[in-house]
């Protein structure tokens, strides 16, 4: 038990250790990354999200927090998961293969002045990759959330948020942190004069 404990606080303080690290190093990225969504949003574009594992639940995360609400008592915004569909996913995968289930769904519905949102803890998910090529192409927006490692999304993002970690469990707990505060700035910046939601 005391060595269960021992493992507990060890790993709760890795987490914010990271989150530390992530706050000097990104700030003023996140930042960034919240002004583009706002923008795309106030233009009437759509944010699409996407990402697998861990990150596909991260990307369904951040579209229910944008259509329904983060802390304000607002209008839905028109955001989306790519990893929700299963019909669509499993015709991708049965007709396309597993590298553009995501791709396919930007190309039918991404339209330019959208904003794509990539998730990946490697920065190397070929079918994230590929979606983020097909949007670049299409003239849309692309965020990249990451891990410490430099790969692929970098050479194709507008954007990418590392988070100076190698560790995936670290790496996915700070991306919903960083979908949390993108979220939380995107309401502040386009609904300054609602109230927030009741606690």
């Amino acid at each position: 038990m005391t060595d269960a404990v021992q493992y507990i606080r060890d790993r709760l303080l890795e987490s914010a250790a990271v989150k530390t690290e992530l706050a000097r190093s990104s700030a003023e990225r996140i930042c960034q990354a919240s002004q583009k969504a706002a923008d795309c949003l106030r233009s009437d574009g759509k944010i699409m999200i996407c990402g697998n594992g861990g990150s596909a639940a991260d990307s369904q995360h951040i579209a229910a927090e944008l259509v329904v609400r983060f802390n304000l008592n607002r209008r839905g915004l028109p955001a989306m998961a790519l990893t929700t569909d299963t019909s669509i996913l499993t015709a991708g995968l049965n007709d396309l293969g597993s590298e553009h289930i995501f791709r396919r769904q930007v190309e039918a519905l991404g339209r330019k002045g959208d904003l794509l949102i990539a998730i990946s803890t490697s920065g190397r998910s070929p079918n994230v990759i590929k979606a983020a090529e097909q949007a670049k192409a299409q003239g849309l927006d692309v965020i990249g959330l990451a891990g410490a490692a430099e790969g692929p999304m970098d050479r194709i993002a507008d954007l990418v948020l590392h988070v100076p970690s190698d560790d995936k469990a670290r790496i996915q707990e700070s991306h919903i942190v960083i979908g949390h505060l993108i979220c939380d700035l995107v309401e502040q910046a386009l609904f300054e004069n609602a109230t927030r939601q009741a606690e």
